[in-house]
C-alpha cells in the first residue's frame, strides 16, 4: 500500500514537472529532459505486468495531451514497460529475491542501476524521435537528440533517484 501511494504521488509530481518545466527546455535545439519516465523505471517488479502497462500508457497519455503530442508518449512509455523486466534481468540475476526489487542506486547498485537507467532512458530517447520523425531518413538527427536527451535525461533521473533515497533513508 505505501509503495502503491508513493507511485501515484511520484507520477502527479513527475507528471506536473513535465509539463510545466520538461516541456518548455530544449538545451542546443536537440537535447529536451524527460523525467516522468521515472515512474515506469522505478516501480516496483513485483507490480503486475498488466497494471504496470496501464500505468505506462495513461502517464504517456496524460503528458500527451498536456503536450499536444498524440499518442507518441503513450506508445513509446507502454513499449518501455513491456521492456522493464528483460532489460532488468539483463543486468542483474534473476533469484527468488529479484522480483521483490525496486529498481534503484541503493537496491542494485551503482553499477548496474546506471547501465539498467542508462538503456531505458536511451530505449525511450530513441522511441519517442523515431515515432515524432515516422522516417529513417533523419537517422542523422534522430541519433543526435536522442543522444542528447539521453544524457540529459540520465542525470536528471540520477538526481531524482539520489533525492528519493535520501528521503527513504530519512524515513528509516
Amino acid at each position: 500500500m505505501k509503495t502503491a501511494l508513493q507511485l501515484i504521488v511520484l507520477s502527479v509530481v513527475l507528471v506536473l514537472i513535465q509539463l510545466l518545466i520538461c516541456n518548455n527546455i530544449v538545451l542546443f535545439n536537440v537535447a529536451i529532459p524527460i523525467v516522468f519516465i521515472y515512474v515506469i523505471i522505478w516501480a516496483p517488479l513485483w507490480l503486475n505486468q498488466s497494471l504496470l502497462l496501464t500505468i505506462a500508457f495513461l502517464l504517456g497519455l496524460i503528458v500527451d495531451i498536456g503536450s499536444d503530442t498524440p499518442g507518441m508518449n503513450a506508445l513509446a512509455c507502454t513499449l518501455l514497460a513491456m521492456l522493464k523486466r528483460p532489460v532488468f534481468y539483463a543486468y542483474m540475476e534473476h533469484d527468488d529475491h529479484s522480483d521483490e526489487i525496486t529498481p534503484s542506486l541503493s537496491s542494485m547498485g551503482v553499477w548496474d542501476y546506471c547501465k539498467y537507467l542508462l538503456t531505458m532512458v536511451a530505449i525511450y530517447c530513441i522511441l519517442i524521435f523515431s515515432i515524432e520523425y515516422f522516417s529513417f531518413a533523419d537517422v542523422k538527427e534522430i541519433a543526435i537528440m536522442a543522444g542528447y536527451s539521453t544524457a540529459m535525461t540520465f542525470l536528471l533521473l540520477i538526481g531524482i533517484d539520489s533525492l528519493m533515497k535520501g528521503k527513504r533513508e530519512k524515513r528509516l
